[in-house]
């Protein structure tokens, strides 16, 4: 049986390769979290039938690679079979959508007033959102999310060397590659001041300052999604916000949190919303997730802070009026949290391969 790693197909993505991907999971899981470009048949009861021509139907490009989809990548595989018996050239995803949790593309943004440049590192599947940004040589991590190696080597390539590593908060959602980033390169470890975690690391607190190169990087306390949620504020244009604001919508104040914890953090959301609404309307906004699936196209995601609040005017209009649409609109919890959570206030990953915990689409915004 013909497999392809995670890692030569978003290869392949990257470089613009001609390639069919055919999603073959229900409709249902598709809808979660898709492979950005694939194409889809709901294969469920095509396979077991056996029913070829079926399955091979839809827009395929001829003369292409085909890589089959699905769950840990099972039914994938006789999927890529019957297809090759139609004489495609098939191949199944090793590890199936599981292992496309840690798939990754990247987008560049050189910022008009100096020279810093940001690396947006996207982890397509889960939607989440890390930065390397480089001034002459000096480099700076927010929120890695992905293997060390992953941010070495683009550090490497862009003949930077990484000398400080930040996040947001304590994630949620993924597991955080903070630490052993620090340790792989020897960089100071900043995390938002708190009592959360089990390990040292350099405390921020809001005005707090970081260096690098010819950048800084200014700490604004934003508490609401978490009550350490700060923000990074770049040479007065750029803003990571981690999941504070999003392009369009806000954090999500529910988790580890009761009812009347959820509804005060919501308040302190909305006078952090407030306090960053201060900042200029030209100031660039890097979210620290996006809502959906990213595509390998090389375009960074980010708005103006004035565009985000013309989005959110509806929603924002009073304290009580914001604390009650985002009581009435959290999502479902995301999957795995509390065992994320616990992992990433000990500072350590778990045994074997993560993407069981990782798996499925971030649910950090209220929708």
């Amino acid at each position: 049986m013909k497999q392809i790693s995670v890692d030569t197909l978003r290869q392949w993505l990257e470089e613009g390769r001609p390639v069919n991907v055919l999603d073959v999971r229900s409709s249902a899981d598709r809808a979660e979290w898709p492979i950005p470009g694939s194409l889809h048949v709901d294969a469920d009861e095509v396979l077991k039938a056996g029913n070829t021509n079926t399955l091979a139907a839809g827009n395929l490009l001829a003369n292409v690679p085909t890589v089959t989809a699905r769950g840990r990548g099972k039914l994938s595989q006789v999927a890529a079979e019957q297809l090759q018996s139609l004489g495609w050239e098939a191949f199944s995803l090793e590890g199936g959508m599981k292992a496309w949790s840690l798939a990754w593309n990247c987008a560049e943004v050189t910022l008009s007033s100096s020279q810093t440049r940001i690396l947006q590192v996207r982890r397509t599947g889960k939607g989440c959102l890390s930065y390397l940004i480089g001034s002459h040589h000096s480099a700076v991590v927010i929120d890695p999310s992905l293997p060390a190696e992953v941010y070495l080597r683009l550090a490497e390539q862009h003949g930077w060397k990484i000398g400080h590593v930040l996040e947001t908060h304590i994630h949620a959602d993924h597991l955080s590659r903070a630490r052993t980033l620090a340790e792989a390169t020897g960089a100071s470890l900043l995390l938002p001041d708190q009592r959360r975690v089990a390990f040292p690391f350099t405390a921020v607190s809001d005005g707090s300052g970081v260096e690098f190169g010819q950048a800084m990087l200014i700490a604004i306390g934003t508490p609401g999604h978490t009550m350490e949620s700060t923000c990074y504020w770049l040479n007065g244009e750029s803003l990571f916000t981690g999941d504070t604001l999003f392009l369009s919508t806000v954090g999500r104040p529910d988790l580890h949190a009761d009812p009347a914890e959820t509804s005060q953090r919501a308040r302190h959301l909305y006078h952090s919303i407030e306090k960053l609404h201060r900042l200029s309307p030209e100031v660039l906004i890097f979210p620290g997730h996006a809502s959906e699936p990213i595509a390998f196209d090389g375009k960074a995601l980010y708005a103006q802070l004035g565009e985000v609040f013309t989005l959110l005017a509806a929603q924002y209009s009073s304290e009580q009026e914001f604390v009650q649409r985002l009581m009435s609109r959290i999502p479902p919890t995301p999957a795995n949290y509390e065992r994320i959570v616990k992992l990433n206030e000990a500072g350590t990953l778990p045994e074997g391969d993560p993407t069981e915990l990782e798996a499925g689409a971030n649910r950090c915004a209220v929708l």
